[in-house]
């Protein structure tokens, strides 16, 4: 069985080709229906916005005795004070409780410390109260924001003057907003909180994903600028071929980036509860798997697209399609010589197994037939003369 290694090597040295241009078609449809299932997120569940976005009060308990249905004594207790909608409780470690509620009175908010405390079988210093503006939110927001539009077009401008070609910095930036919209829209099924660690989280994505796809970009121009000078192989081959050499360095870095995430979610989940690490880490995870799969699947193969029709890639595929007809007709005919060979070897070889042994000292031809030993040596086989007489 063929080990990883191996196959990685075979798809370097084109031995082996996974046709991704080829059948861009199908990764295209796939990724709109990723997209699609993303947008739906946004519409049915929406972002769970955090109370940094939106502003609101928040209520924690420590070192509570019981947390057995925490979640719903938590809200009893809130909507005994006349807030019944937008209550969030999650429990954070073992013994810690923690409600979100939307901005209440001071007096209500005391009453929900003290129904918190005598609920939880702890003193009322153990529970604390704050409130969180929305205006903290909204202004770092809006500077995401700002830093995101700034980010975008100074990566089209770099990308446009390494890589010679706008089409690239086109193909690199869909890239880049297909792997946020679905990393957003999974992020909304799953119903987890929008915080500021989210937000660093997305912005990490984006230079992962960027730097993934300018990997694979380098190796394509290289390869495409080898197929330019020489005319062996379409332009579509030679970065089909830049793909299938860095495919597995992709799944590599993946995998190495994404080991230490999951093991931060497992514990997160399993131990620590919501929080910080949580957030950070499940952003992180679905935005560099879709940055891998973009980089290979939607980035090279839509740069193909954007320039397919372009006149000096039109023209090197038909320098291509001659020289590759050239170089099989020469195979087909090396191959038909190699097996008129053969079948000359065959023959030959059945005639002499037929024909009547030669007698000892005697050697035959390829038909068989004795040959004399006087005459084995050539035609002018005649017995030597003895010397002449030196005198």
């Amino acid at each position: 069985m063929m080990n990883f290694a191996q196959f990685g090597n075979d798809l370097y040295t084109g031995k082996r080709s996974v046709p991704v241009v080829e059948r861009r078609r199908a990764f295209y449809a796939g990724s709109l229906v990723m997209l699609a299932i993303a947008l739906l997120g946004f519409g049915v569940r929406g972002l769970n916005l955090g109370l940094e976005f939106k502003g609101g009060s928040e209520f924690r308990v420590s070192a509570a005795a019981s947390t057995e249905n925490y979640e719903q004594k938590a809200r009893v207790v809130v909507s005994e004070s006349g807030e019944a909608s937008g209550i969030n409780v999650t429990k954070i470690g073992d013994d810690t409780v923690r409600v979100q509620t939307a901005k209440l009175a001071d007096a209500d908010a005391g009453t929900v410390r003290e129904g918190l405390a005598k609920t939880f079988d702890v003193p009322v210093s153990n529970v604390s109260a704050t409130f969180i503006g929305p205006s903290w939110g909204a202004s770092v927001s809006q500077k995401a924001l700002q830093a995101l539009v700034i980010f975008i077009l100074l990566v089209a401008l770099v990308m446009a003057i390494y890589f010679r070609t706008w089409k690239m910095s086109v193909a690199a930036l869909v890239a880049l907003g297909h792997d946020l919209v679905i990393t957003a829209g999974i992020y909304a099924w799953t119903g987890f909180e929008v915080s500021p660690a989210t937000l660093i989280g997305f912005l990490t994505v984006l230079g992962y994903s960027l730097y993934d796809t300018v990997v694979v970009f380098d190796k394509v121009r290289e390869n495409t600028s080898e197929a330019f000078a020489s005319g062996r192989m379409t332009y579509a081959q030679a970065a089909n071929l830049a793909v299938n050499q860095t495919m597995v360095r992709s799944i590599n870095t993946t995998v190495v980036a994404l080991l230490p995430i999951v093991s931060i979610l497992v514990v997160g989940f399993t131990t620590l509860g919501p929080g910080t690490l949580i957030d950070l880490s499940l952003v992180l995870g679905i935005g560099i798997f879709v940055g891998a799969y973009s980089s290979i699947f939607i980035a090279t193969p839509l740069l193909v697209s954007l320039r397919s029709k372009e006149e000096r890639v039109v023209e090197l595929g038909k320098r291509a399609a001659r020289h590759q007809a050239k170089a099989a007709k020469q195979e087909a005919t090396s191959e038909q010589a190699r097996d008129a060979g053969q079948s000359g070897a065959e023959a030959a070889a059945t005639v002499g197994a037929g024909a009547t042994p030669a007698a000892e000292g005697e050697h035959s031809t390829v038909t068989g037939r004795a040959v004399h030993r006087y005459a084995q040596a050539g035609p002018r086989n005649q017995p030597r003369r003895p010397p002449k007489s030196k005198r």
